[in-house]
């Protein structure tokens, strides 16, 4: 069922939404996953498959269309967003890619060029170029913006600054924009970490919402539209049998490979957790067969670290002490010394305070290890420098979590109002 209404801009699609839950369905509370598994009665039907299954699509016949994407934009049995689009006979005038490119191939920060595509002979325009807008000079001719990637559900991925940039624009065109929906990965219903201070906005985190916000792609972009006053005209195309308790594996897609560093549907869950922490000191095994799974120094004692880390009780994960050594990468060659991370429960596993528990105890293992690599990179990935402080003056974990309390008791009544599933 809907739960909020669209406002301002944004106009309401009619596709049907999740199914109504059953009682064993219902969360416990807004920041924890459910008691029991979920089994959903059918696949989760994608907003792509929707558009083109369902009356939708027709609005478009005579639009010229835009489209961005990447390789993660395929209806649930495969087909590619493109050619989904095309085989209702629709005109599709130009693609656009986000960082790591069209097939997310390009490592991250990796310049992506603009090019014509050899399959489609489509142009397409790289929004992590020379410019991060899509320009007047691509939006030419277009009507309609069809937007299709699969998020990872945090806050640093830059997929929904790509979004926020092209809903600019597209307001600022005159451009109608169409949000295909896609699942969170980690879920819909836990909120953690620190909301982003404006001072700190950058393409890694725009606006003032959590680390892990809990949203979908259109959640988002309702949100970014309405509230933080993009103005565009806005349709979100909302899937079909998603629920907010929900892991990936019950929505019975396929994962794709949303960049070259995660390659598993497990992986969004320690790249909330471990990608905090890489640039204060403590290596997360990018460059390894496991990004994101590791967290360590050159100096840790491997077997003290993960005993310290076990006692702290978290939720969902231990911890294997273990060595290993990145095969690429700005670290290729160095060992590195500490724990593997080992996810038990993703529903329970809260990965930014366990990225804070991870740093706090190896500040207090290797201090000369734990320290701010580039000041202005890590307040960027937090969205604030409260982190960075904090943990280098030798504040607990409980001290650093609880700061985070205000922001995000005012963030959650406003996330409500752009809430689009049970």
């Amino acid at each position: 069922m809907r739960r909020g209404a669209f406002l301002g801009s944004v106009i309401a699609a009619g596709a049907t939404m999740c199914a109504e839950p059953a009682l064993s369905q219902l969360c416990r509370s807004p920041d924890t996953f459910c008691d029991v598994e979920v089994t959903p009665p059918h696949k989760v039907v994608p907003g792509d498959e929707v558009l083109v299954n369902s009356p939708w699509w027709r609005q478009l016949t005579s639009a010229r269309i835009g489209i961005i994407t990447n390789q993660t934009g395929v209806t649930s049995s495969g087909v590619s967003v493109v050619n989904a689009v095309r085989s209702k006979g629709l005109n599709v005038h130009a693609l656009y890619s986000p960082e790591h490119g069209l097939h997310g191939d390009r490592p991250a920060g990796a310049f992506v060029p603009s090019y014509v595509d050899g399959e489609t002979g489509l142009p397409v325009y790289s929004l992590y170029g020379p410019d991060r807008h899509p320009t007047a000079e691509m939006l030419e001719g277009i009507d309609v913006l069809l937007f299709d990637i699969q998020d990872v559900g945090s806050r640093t991925y830059t997929f929904a600054s790509t979004m926020a940039f092209a809903l600019q624009s597209a307001a600022a065109h005159d451009i109608e924009f169409w949000v295909l929906d896609r699942p969170n990965p980690v879920g819909g219903v836990a909120v953690e970490g620190p909301v982003l201070d404006p001072r700190y906005s950058s393409f890694i985190g725009l606006y003032p919402i959590p680390m892990r916000h809990g949203m979908t792609m259109g959640e988002l972009a309702q949100l970014f539209n309405v509230h933080f006053g993009i103005g565009a005209k806005l349709r979100v195309i909302p899937m079909e049998y998603w629920e907010r308790c929900m892991t990936w594996p019950q929505t019975g897609l396929h994962w794709i490979r949303t960049s070259p560093n995660i390659p598993t549907w497990q992986t969004p869950f320690v790249y909330l957790c471990t990608g905090l922490t890489d640039d204060m000191g403590l290596n997360n095994g990018v460059g390894t067969p496991a990004p994101f799974f590791y967290a360590g120094t050159p100096h840790l004692d491997a077997e003290a670290f993960c005993a310290r880390m076990k006692a702290r009780g978290l939720p969902g994960i231990s911890f294997e002490p273990t060595i290993w050594s990145p095969g690429r990468g700005g670290n290729a060659g160095r060992s590195f010394s500490g724990a593997r991370l080992v996810l038990h429960d993703v529903r329970s596993f809260t990965p930014v305070r366990t990225a804070v528990e991870l740093l706090v105890t190896a500040r207090t293992m290797a201090r000369n290890d734990i320290t701010a690599q580039s000041i202005r990179i890590v307040d960027l990935d937090w969205g604030t420098d409260n982190v960075r402080e904090a943990v280098l003056r030798g504040a607990s974990a409980d001290e650093i979590v609880a700061s985070w309390k205000s922001g995000l008791d005012a963030f959650m009544p406003l996330r409500e109002r752009f809430l689009l599933y049970t």
